[in-house]
């Protein structure tokens, strides 16, 4: 196997057709390990995950919808990249709906919401990994939002998570620090645990805004 294939993906077993693909591929490409711009080649794709074309073509489709990965003419599928005023109106976007999803969850959180909360963020803040910050982060946003009983904002949510995941990685990782993050996770749990709204949702209003301000400048030193 050469270093293409070895980074597209690793053998799978025989019978599987496209979702060990798609979920191989599109976790890839959350992480950043497939980075926007990158070409996906059907054959190199196929020879690396050792099935034919037909479900590699499957699951870039799937993906396709997601708005992960876009097909060129005459160029194939490549991972979709974002231009840094993408991500910027992405998080705009972000900062209305988890706004309203938290707006909606506080009256519905019980005290085993709010212990799972805790627990996930003593678990955060003993994480010696940086590339594991990321992942603690979006776990707690998420856990907050559960409870708004509004199963279709949470999806909308969970799909910016796809589209912007890439760079908010980068931007957790590389930018953030832990610091800061953690105090206002914090902030926001106090203010979830005493049911008061208006406090928790500024608080998670200013925590994206500074987020979105640190990811500003990042994209501007990468040159997005």
């Amino acid at each position: 196997m050469n270093s293409a294939q070895e980074e597209l993906g690793t053998p799978i077993k025989a019978g599987s057709a496209a979702d060990p693909i798609y979920r191989d591929l599109k976790s890839k490409i959350m992480k950043g390990t497939l980075e926007g711009g990158l070409p996906l080649r059907q054959d190199e794709i196929a020879a690396a995950h050792g099935v034919s074309k037909i479900p590699v073509r499957e699951a870039l489709r799937r993906l396709e919808i997601e708005g992960l990965v876009e097909f060129r003419p005459q160029r194939g599928a490549i991972v979709r990249k974002l231009s840094a005023e993408d991500v910027l109106q992405f998080i705009d976007i972000r900062l209305a709906l988890e706004c309203r999803a938290l707006e909606l969850a506080i009256p519905n959180m019980i005290e085993r919401d709010l212990e799972r909360a805790r627990s996930l963020l003593d678990e955060y803040a003993a994480e010696t990994a940086i590339e594991r910050w990321s992942d603690f982060n979006l776990q707690f946003h998420r856990l907050l939002y559960e409870p708004c009983g509004n199963k279709h904002l949470l999806a909308m949510i969970s799909d910016l998570e796809q589209r912007i995941g890439p760079y908010m990685r980068l931007q957790v990782t590389e930018a953030s620090g832990l610091d800061r993050p953690m105090r206002e996770h914090h902030e926001m749990l106090e203010a979830c645990a005493r049911e008061d709204i208006e406090r928790a949702v500024s608080t998670l209003r200013k925590h994206i805004q500074t987020t979105q301000k640190e990811v500003a400048a990042y994209l501007r030193r990468r040159g997005a």
